[in-house]
């Protein structure tokens, strides 16, 4: 978290927190989602605007964390952003490299930069492949399916199967957080 961020918390401990206002999608796409676009329908049936400033979307990525229920956030200074999932708090790009001997060598990097080693990996019902690593669970980039394929062949990833709707409870995380039901630091889904 940068140290900013940090500062900010500690001046101002109490800023309620926001929800339905930022989302991310299963290509690492972040989106803003005003109250317009939240009454048009669920993510990711309407997705919003997408964030393309470079300086934004490092920002976000420096500062996206989880917290204890498994609901993912953007500290944006004191206010903490809780976002919709379309599919898991991470996407893997995985990219291949000629090894020693000729062997494959896979990378993994999460849409926010960071390099993951992967534990294990996962098929769900619609053949998409999520890979659970040491910072967390994932779905891979839909560009980089062919890679991943590759990596699967040569015996890099095991895919087990499980269905979508199972993921979250098994790798801990929340698809859309909602405010708790009574507590007063909590902002309504449309940001009022």
């Amino acid at each position: 978290m940068d140290d900013i961020v940090k500062a900010a918390l500690l001046k101002w401990p109490n800023v309620p927190h926001c929800y339905g206002w930022l989302a991310l999608d299963a290509r690492g796409d972040w989106y803003m989602r005003d109250d317009r676009i939240q009454a048009a329908g669920p993510f990711p049936r309407v997705k919003g605007s997408r964030i393309q400033h470079a300086k934004l979307l490092d920002f976000i990525g420096r500062n996206y964390a989880c917290d204890d229920e498994g609901c993912w956030f953007f500290q944006n200074g004191p206010q903490r952003v809780y976002l919709q999932l379309e599919a898991a708090p991470w996407v893997w790009r995985v990219s291949a490299a000629v090894g020693e001997g000729g062997s494959g060598v896979w990378s993994v990097v999460s849409h926010t930069g960071l390099a993951a080693v992967v534990r294990g990996s996962w098929l769900c019902e619609a053949g998409r492949l999520f890979l659970d690593t040491d910072l967390g669970f994932g779905i891979v980039h839909t560009l980089d399916m062919g890679i991943a394929a590759d990596a699967v062949e040569a015996g890099h990833f095991t895919p087990q199967t499980l269905p979508f709707a199972g993921m979250p409870a098994r790798f801990g995380y929340v698809l859309a957080p909602q405010p708790p039901a009574r507590a007063a630091d909590a902002r309504p889904a449309n940001g009022g």
